[in-house]
């Protein structure tokens, strides 16, 4: 079964894990190794980062 390419970018995937803590485990680990509740934390950040772009924008 193929894998789609996620939406965000490694780089953004990145900055998130740092800013929330899970970066650390993400290094030793691979994104396999972080709990589900961080990743959840991790969408949410996102969001909340594209909701914020897109209100910035529209000013």
């Amino acid at each position: 079964m193929s894998r789609k390419r996620g939406i965000m970018s490694d780089a953004l995937k990145e900055e998130i894990a740092k800013e929330i803590g899970v970066y650390d485990t993400v290094q030793q680990e691979g994104w396999g190794g972080i709990k589900s509740r961080d990743a959840g934390n991790m969408v949410k950040r996102a969001i909340e980062m594209a909701e914020k772009d897109l209100a910035t924008k529209h000013q």
